[in-house]
């Protein structure tokens, strides 16, 4: 099989290349800079292409020939027309070039929260935006008889591994701060290892192959275990070795001083540690909702967060 990876030199995107590759898969990878693409898997079935996968009639063309395609191509942070751009027009015109190109399956990866029934219910422009482009790959898929393309929606909660920039960025704070001023210190997470995600891709996949259904199937990822933000923060510093362990007193935030903090982290130079929209999306908790299926329904043993954190926190 054929699979066409939009974000597959990213964070998640690395890991699902890898394990499709190690199945055997033949699959293609879009980017715009191939030095970004040079931590990718050396192999024959590894196939880089110069595009812009926002180029609809480019993405139409680079598609053809294959059986499926997986879209993972997301921002934390952004503006209104950012947000847009990349979470509502792109799924709009890869859902277009899907069915042009004759590919078949579809895999998308949303986000924890996203409501494709009522985007606009949600509390922040990430995750709104991530429902728009949710209900614009259904409408996508539903628009002929039988349908256009077999639909997956994952839906992760924060996604952890030795690359992340959750984790990595709280233990790496710890180590110069005398202290950590935290908003939202109670939003509640429920971490899932990078690895589960793209196995869940992978076995998204062979289960499009196996048996289509008569509507898009939609899962929730997440590990075994709830943290709350402030317990997130204090486990990176415990993992990592701050202070012996102790790390950092933690003082929690309100959330109008919060968001003057966010503010100000927006108007530094590059991408911001945390953002006003960030605060807006943890009014609502990253957790289980239990109305749809999830890892074990893939056949996934959700890995837990300490393990694993322990192994590449420590080396820190």
């Amino acid at each position: 099989m054929n699979i066409f990876i939009l974000g597959g030199t990213g964070f998640v995107g690395t890991q699902v290349c890898t394990q499709l590759v190690a199945q055997d898969y033949r699959v293609t990878v879009p980017t715009r800079d191939r030095v970004k693409a040079r931590h990718l898997p050396q192999s024959s079935l590894l196939t880089l292409l110069e595009l812009d996968v926002h180029d609809e009639s480019a993405l139409g063309q680079a598609l053809v020939g294959h059986a499926a395609a997986v879209n993972l191509v997301a921002i934390l942070q952004g503006d209104q027309a950012a947000f847009e751009k990349v979470h509502v027009a792109l799924p709009q015109k890869l859902a277009r070039a899907c069915v042009a190109a004759a590919v078949k399956k579809l895999v998308h990866i949303s986000a924890m929260g996203a409501n494709a029934r009522q985007p606009q219910s949600a509390p922040s422009m990430y995750l709104r935006s991530k429902g728009e482009g949710e209900a614009a790959l259904m409408r996508g898929a539903n628009a002929s008889s039988p349908r256009a393309f077999d639909l997956t929606i994952l839906r992760p909660s924060i996604i952890f591994g030795a690359q992340d920039k959750f984790l990595n960025v709280f233990a790496k704070l710890q180590q110069v701060l005398p202290f950590m001023p935290l908003a939202c210190a109670n939003a509640r997470f429920q971490p899932v290892w990078v690895q589960d995600v793209a196995s869940a891709v992978l076995r998204s996949l062979e289960r499009n192959a196996a048996a289509a259904t008569d509507a898009p199937e939609v899962f929730e990822l997440c590990g075994p275990d709830v943290f709350t933000l402030r317990e997130l923060v204090q486990l990176a510093a415990q993992l990592s070795g701050v202070r012996g362990g102790r790390g950092r007193p933690v003082i929690a935030l309100p959330l109008w001083l919060g968001r003057v903090q966010a503010r100000l982290m927006e108007l530094a130079p590059g991408e911001p540690l945390m953002s006003r929209d960030n605060l807006d999306s943890m009014q609502i908790d990253n957790v289980a909702s239990g109305t749809v299926p999830g890892l074990s329904y893939l056949g996934i043993a959700a890995a837990s967060l300490a393990p694993i954190a322990s192994v590449y926190l420590g080396r820190k």
